[in-house]
This record gives C-alpha cells, structure tokens and sequence, in this order.
C-alpha cells in the first residue's frame, strides 16, 4: 500500500493560511471591513458575518509570550489562556492588533479573569455563556446573542437584519457540511492521509476569510482523496485513534505527532478544531434566527457545562463510525474542567465502550516530548 503522494502541497498550503492571512487581513482593514476576533467555538460568528465583518480565531498555542503574560497572571494558570494574554499585551498577534473587538465568553474562571485585564487596553465585548444546557439557559444564551447583535449594530452604526443573518447561517452550514464530508474521508479503512494532514485543513480554514470559498476547495480535497484512495493509495493498517480533550493547535501537536510517529494514526478529532465545532449545523428552518443560532451554540458538548451529555453523545458516535481502536485524551495543566472531566471519559471510553484509553497532560512546552513518546508508544503496543 502506498502513501497519498500527490496531496501534502495543498496541506501545506492549509498549513500556512494562519500565516498568509496576515497579509490577507491588512487588506481587508485597507478597505473598511470590521475584523471581529474571538477566542471560542461558542462564538456566534453568524452574527459578525450577517453585518460583514470578517471573523478570526485568536486563540494562541505557543509558549513564546508565556513569560510576558505571568508577569500579570499567576505561573500556574492554563498555558492557552497565558499564551493568548501574553501574545495580545506584547502585540505579536496581528489578528489581535486588527481586531475592531474581541469577544469573549465566560467559560472558564480563567478565561473570565483574564478578559478583564484585557478590556484595559482593548475593545472586549464578553458574552455571558451559561454552564448548562437548560431551558432557561438557552433563554439567557439567546438573549446575550441579541445584546452582542445590538453591540454590533451602536459600534459599527450598521443594521444587522434578521435576513443578513439568515444568509450568514447558510453560508456557514455549507461550510460544516463540506468540513464534515472531508473528515468523513478518514472512515475508510485504512486512512486515506495522515491525521496530521487533516487536521491542517480542519486548522487552517478557520483563517480563511472568504467563507464563500471554503466548499468549493474543500470539496476538491474530498474528490482527489476518494479518487486516489479508489486508486490504492493509502496508509498502511495502523491504530486508529480519536483525540479528545483540550483544544489542539500550534505546540500541542506534538501530540498528534508523537500519536503518528509511533504507529498510529488520528482518525477523528472531538475536540473545539475537529468535530466538536462542525457537528451540528444551526437549524435554517426554524424562523426564529436568534432561537435557532442559541440552540445551536449552547449544544456544543464542552467540559464547561454541568452536566456534560453532549461530549459523550458525539464521542459514542465518533467511536463506532471511525472505528476507533484507542481514546488519547490530551489536556492541558491547570485547565481543570477538562482535567476533572476525565474520569468520566475514561470510565465511558473503558466501560461503555470496551476500548483502551489514555490521558495526557501537557503544556506549550517541548521539554515533555519524550516523555510523551514512550507513553503513547507503549499506548500503541498495547492496541
């Protein structure tokens, strides 16, 4: 069996979309058009792209401005939240810097604080996010997506009409549906690409500005990965792993290469890059625009709400369709939701789902690369 030969340059060039937007987002602020930049997978971008604006995720994975931001937060803090401080303060992200506003979400206590600090030197508009999934949550989640419309609208002295964000939830759902087709490519077994591979595009369309544009080259992908797949080209049998826990991106792919480097192969991400954020799509048929977007958002399965089905729900399917041989929970230090949540996620995967599991934990980092080698090796073996 043969390796895919034809397809890394168009990885590598999902690879490098975070860098080329740099230049990409220059021009859009050249021309006018608002930047809204956000943190989370709750973000209701729907509603910044109803209005025009270009919408960025700012969330930083790397340790390089950790030393910058612990000389305003605590050492022991979770290394996502650090590194997106320290990269905002010392302004070494340009996302950050052509942002008109960032929006924040109350989902960690971490997060909430660090919002705070931030609102000191920039526009912060921070979204109450409930920790359940109630009827009465959903209420509140609703309304603060209409507050965050009505911010909108008073900052940029625009209209944002019920059909603007019609057309918005549209565009968006043809992008998870093509999204979700091409991770689907990695049912086949054995796997078509490299997790690593796929996760490079799942990564890197969130810096693609022109939402319009995704289908059509995601679905191009999708057509040369069957065609050649049809043709014999393919990964050797190895284990197939789901990646859950923290989000991954930046220094914590040494996770996913340490995962393939030593015989295995990631299948299906449940984290925020992976399915977690592309699963569901906002409901087009219901007529209420605000209600549909809440429902949507408020299901996202994180381990900030209490209790926590939705992570469950979406691991059993994963497990069964990408015919999953092992669970690597990777998570962060200090982000203690996900931490506490894993003796839940060890006994489901363990229990309910008879297959093997492990947790790692990590940061930023590259000092524990070794460490994670021999323990996701033996991991391996085991399988």
């Amino acid at each position: 069996m043969e390796v895919i030969k034809e397809l890394p340059e168009v990885f590598e060039e999902f690879a490098e979309q975070r860098k080329n937007s740099f230049l990409a987002m220059k021009q859009l602020k050249d021309k006018g058009i608002p930047v809204v930049g956000a943190y989370c997978t709750y973000f209701p971008k729907e509603i910044a792209t109803a209005m025009g604006a270009a919408t960025v995720g700012l969330c930083s994975t790397s340790d390089e401005t950790i030393t910058e931001a612990e000389k305003d937060l605590p050492k022991n803090l979770c290394p996502l939240i650090k590194s997106s401080y320290g990269f905002a303060k010392a302004d070494k992200c340009p996302f950050f810097y052509f942002s008109d506003v960032v929006v924040g979400e109350t989902t960690c206590d971490g997060k909430k604080k660090m919002y705070e600090y931030m609102s000191e030197f920039k526009d912060v508009f921070l979204m109450e996010l409930p920790n359940t999934q109630s009827e009465e949550a959903l209420k509140l989640w609703k309304s603060e997506i209409i507050r965050f419309k009505e911010y909108l609208e008073k900052k940029f002295e625009v209209t944002i009409t019920e059909d603007d964000i019609r057309k918005a939830i549209h565009e968006e759902n043809k992008v998870r549906k093509s999204l979700k087709r091409f991770y689907e490519v990695m049912k086949h077994d054995p796997a078509p690409i490299t997790g690593m591979d796929q996760f490079k595009v799942l990564y890197g369309s969130g810096f693609k500005f022109d939402r319009t544009a995704i289908p059509a080259e995601v679905d191009g992908i999708v057509e040369k990965i069957e065609r050649e797949y049809a043709e014999g080209k393919m990964l050797n049998k190895r284990p197939r792993i789901l990646l859950t826990g923290c989000p991954v991106g930046g220094a914590s792919e040494k996770v996913i290469k340490a995962i393939e480097e030593n015989g295995g192969v990631v299948v299906t991400y449940e984290n925020c890059s992976g399915a977690k954020s592309i699963d569901k799509l906002v409901d087009e048929e219901n007529p209420d625009v605000y209600d549909a977007l809440a429902r949507r958002y408020i299901d996202i399965g994180c381990s900030v709400m209490t209790p926590n089905p939705n992570r469950l729900e979406l691991l059993d399917r994963l497990i069964d369709e990408y015919k999953v041989d092992g669970v690597v929970e990777m998570t962060l230090q200090a982000c203690h939701t996900y931490n506490v949540e894993t003796l839940g996620i060890r006994r489901f995967v363990n229990e309910k789902k008879g297959i093997p599991y492990i947790n790692v934990e990590t940061d930023y980092s590259q000092a524990d690369i070794g460490q994670l080698n021999t323990r996701i090796t033996a991991f391996l073996e085991m399988l």
